[in-house]
């Protein structure tokens, strides 16, 4: 029987944020409800699996991300069953979906911190890490976020003994170290599988298996937390995937798929500060630099891509001329800088509103081998709010209609989750579903038909490279086949039009048409292409020889 590959590898993954989506009850807060009544619109946009954000029971100080029960729903976003019939109602679509599952720590809410600091003999006592004093602190060693928490040691006045955090103090570090915390992950992983979920998106990977203040995962085989998870998610549903978040140098990346037998997925975080760079230079070599840079993911694994998430834009792990060519042309404004690493917009105003070099950069990491991760309101160019704190200046509420609060919730908008974009080039009147639906030619439109050809052409993507020349800076060119198909895939990088001369080598003839239009070439050693400002092509074809 031939080898079947994971589905996730050409996935197109659309992150959503439940509470900024979609309000069915009209009291402000998106919710499952209204998220379902929107499953024909992303099967309509082509996305084959939804990433949920973190939608659990939470004291809501980190956006959900500090979880105080894993096995129970924010009830302002629904019921269980609210969820049941949002996941049915995407599985008839053919659409499956993801969860956040975050394990590094919880809420300093969360029934477990809450036995463990009252009773130091009680078995949740070591489900944390805890101190008599407080330990030294290497220079190096610090919060996530050391412009909001200066110390990585808090001192709990209950328990008389400082627990550690790596995040905010009140997200107290899980001990991974401890077999029993382990088992209970996979209680909670095992609870979300049966209700019928296709796998997990796991936050912040190095530090769930790394060092945890005093004590580690496992010194002697730190990985092998992640094979364990691998192997309890396969056990159950056969295909599950485990999506990490790991922002490390190359170099030091690759170690968390393992042999295969850990993580399948790992999202690109090194791609959209490369892609930024070119973008801002006009220089196509940085995306080709990037490429380089990554280690080859061993077969049934692979790279999720994107552009933006719901972070920040972190350059931290890139080399300091990548993010100054980045910072020079995209964080102008002092606002746009969020703890001294990253660039807390969006893509639309980033790229000053221009739709067509939003679409080609969209194309670009589309066209990418691996899959491909979009976050709501992308594909219409939605903007920021940087009168928003910190990272919640990207998460507006989604805009549908140039009606009240963009169509997102009936409530007065006094009473929404975070306050709607109405002002300005990128407020809902200007920018919404309802206008672009029917277009072809909006974003809206140019992305459906970038989803289409990707899906179309997804595993020639992953194919073998052809050698071509091509020897305009500004265009990023990307042959790759199968020996008898291949696709050609050229983005315009300048807002200058550009005439290119590719060469294939002799004795190299194939005819391509464009899967974005209905133009056909015939190449015949060579190909000559012009693309418009921020322009791009997808084209595929037959060869006719193929060259050793």
């Amino acid at each position: 029987m031939a080898h079947e590959e994971p589905w996730y590898l050409d996935a197109v993954f659309y992150a959503i944020d439940v509470k900024r989506f979609a309000d069915a009850d009209g009291d402000g807060i998106g919710d499952f409800p209204g998220l379902t009544s929107k499953i024909p619109y992303l099967s309509d946009l082509g996305v084959t699996c939804i990433w949920l954000l973190p939608f659990f029971a939470s004291p809501g100080r980190d956006n959900g991300y500090d979880v105080s029960d894993y096995y129970r729903i924010d009830p302002r976003l629904g019921t269980t069953q609210d969820f049941l019939d949002f996941l049915h109602a995407a599985g008839e679509r053919g659409i499956r979906v993801i969860i956040d599952l975050v394990v590094n720590h919880t809420s300093d809410e969360h029934p477990w911190f809450e036995a463990a600091r009252r009773d130091e003999r009680s078995r949740f006592r070591d489900y944390y890490v805890w101190s008599g004093e407080a330990p030294p602190v290497k220079p190096d060693d610090q919060s996530v976020f050391p412009d909001d928490e200066p110390t990585i040691w808090t001192y709990d006045q209950v328990a008389h003994a400082f627990y550690y955090h790596k995040f905010y103090r009140f997200q107290p570090d899980l001990n991974t170290g401890n077999p029993a915390v382990l088992d209970a992950i996979e209680h909670v992983m095992d609870y979300w599988l049966s209700l019928g979920v296709a796998g997990f998106r796991l936050d912040a990977i190095p530090f769930v298996i790394g060092q945890n203040g005093l004590s580690s995962a496992d010194p002697d085989n730190p990985d092998g937390v992640l094979q364990r998870f691998n192997t309890y998610i396969q056990d159950r549903r056969p295909g599950g995937l485990l999506v990490g978040e790991v922002n490390l140098p190359p170099a030091e990346t690759g170690r968390y798929f393992g042999q295969g037998d850990q993580l399948g997925l790992l999202f690109n975080f090194l791609l959209p500060c490369y892609v930024f760079a070119g973008l801002a230079t006009e220089q196509a070599g940085r995306i080709s630099e990037a490429l380089d840079l990554l280690p080859e993911p061993p077969p049934d694994c692979g790279w999720a891509n994107f552009l933006r998430n719901l972070d920040e834009l972190d350059f931290s792990q890139v080399p300091s001329d990548v993010r100054a060519e980045a910072f020079a042309a995209f964080a102008k404004d002092p606002k746009a800088v969020v703890h001294d690493r990253g660039i807390r917009r969006r893509i639309a105003p980033m790229l000053d509103g221009n739709r067509q070099r939003i679409a080609m950069a969209l194309s670009l990491t589309m066209s990418l081998p691996g899959a491909s991760v979009l976050v709501y309101g992308d594909e219409i160019g939605m903007g920021d709010d940087l009168s928003q704190p910190d990272r919640v200046s990207v998460r507006s509420p989604m805009q549908w209609t140039a009606g009240k609060n963009g169509g997102f919730s009936k409530a007065a908008p006094s009473k929404l989750i975070q306050p709607a974009i109405d002002e300005g080039r990128f407020a809902y009147p200007h920018v919404n579903v309802a206008q672009q639906a029917d277009d072809p030619a909006s974003l809206l439109g140019q992305v459906k038909a970038l989803i289409r050809a990707k899906r179309g052409v997804s595993k020639l993507l992953r194919g073998r490279a052809l050698p071509v020349s091509n020897d305009n800076p500004a265009v990023h060119v990307r042959a790759v086949g199968d020996g008898a198909n291949l696709v050609l895939l050229a983005h315009n990088l300048s807002g200058q039009k550009q005439d290119i001369a590719l060469g294939f080598g002799e004795h190299f003839s194939a005819q391509l048409s464009d899967l974005l239009g209905r133009d056909t070439f015939d190449v015949n050693d060579t190909l000559a292409l012009s693309l418009p400002p921020y322009g791009y092509r997808w084209l595929q074809g037959a060869k006719r020889n193929w060259p050793a």
